[in-house]
């Protein structure tokens, strides 16, 4: 009985190798590895034509005092957000690019202005620029208070000089 039931395990084991030979034979195969791999997907928009020369869209051209208006409201918003970016903690670069802003447009709208008005402007754009270079070296916000204050103050005082009913008679 032993040599019987040998046999028969020796057959199994050989029916297996030989199983696991062919398999392994067939997962090498290039067709079997193509037939379970994924397919690149394809595209099927159609590709846009490059543009080789651009128009240039030009918008309604404004009065000055429309562009007064707007950059007064632009200086007013950068102000505002500067301030509330002027607390312990914040965000140094946030409060970098808000008075940045804030000059930008301050300086636009003096662009809008004959030189009587520009005059006018002036000592507020030194507030402002000396504001940037306090900010600047404040990398820490361990004066965020104080600056905070000036930068109210500066709004307050502008507001209330360069209003628009003020300087509406040096627009050109």
């Amino acid at each position: 009985m032993k040599p019987t039931i040998l046999k028969r395990k020796t057959a199994a084991l050989v029916l297996s190798c030989g199983l696991l030979i062919m398999l392994l034979v067939l997962c090498g195969c290039e067709a079997f590895v193509r037939k379970f791999t994924r397919k690149p997907k394809k595209d099927d928009l159609p590709k846009e034509e490059m543009v080789l020369a651009p128009e240039e869209y030009k918008g309604a051209a404004m009065s000055n005092t429309e562009r007064f208006k707007e950059y007064f409201l632009f200086w007013k918003s950068w102000q505002d957000e500067l301030i509330s970016a002027l607390s312990p903690g914040a965000n140094h670069k946030k409060q970098v690019e808000c008075v940045n802003k804030a000059i930008e447009n301050m300086e636009d709208l003096k662009s809008v202005l004959n030189s009587t008005g520009q005059a006018q402007v002036e000592p507020y754009l030194e507030r402002l620029n000396g504001l940037k270079e306090l900010i600047a070296k404040d990398l820490y916000g361990g004066n965020a208070y104080n600056l905070r204050q000036e930068a109210e103050r500066i709004k307050r005082n502008i507001l209330r000089d360069l209003s628009f009913a003020k300087l509406k008679s040096y627009l050109l």
